[in-house]
């Protein structure tokens, strides 16, 4: 499958959890200090690891760390989380 299709997949997901991060915090008004550390943690743990999904896809950003930060936000919502998107961009890398 090419390769612009698991990008957009990728960021899509990426975006995805953002929003909902987003709605969580100030639609709904579900402001949690754990969900906050969760995704302090993942950053920290993303970028101290240079875990950096983007760069996996062979996605370059001219800002430092931004792929960092995106894949920590992506551990943050945890392993099942992770595990769903790995899955997809695996199978369809794979097609």
């Amino acid at each position: 499958m090419d390769d612009k299709i698991v990008e957009t997949i990728s960021f899509a997901v990426l975006t995805e959890s953002i929003i909902t991060y987003f709605k969580e915090f100030f639609m709904y008004g579900d402001f949690s200090y754990s969900m906050i550390f969760s995704i302090i943690l993942g950053i920290v743990i993303a970028v101290a690891y240079k875990l950096d999904l983007p760069e996996y896809l062979n996605l370059k950003s001219s800002i430092p760390y931004i792929g960092n930060i995106l894949t920590g936000i992506l551990i943050s919502r945890g392993s099942n989380y992770i595990y769903d998107i790995l899955k997809a961009v695996t199978s369809v890398k794979g097609t």
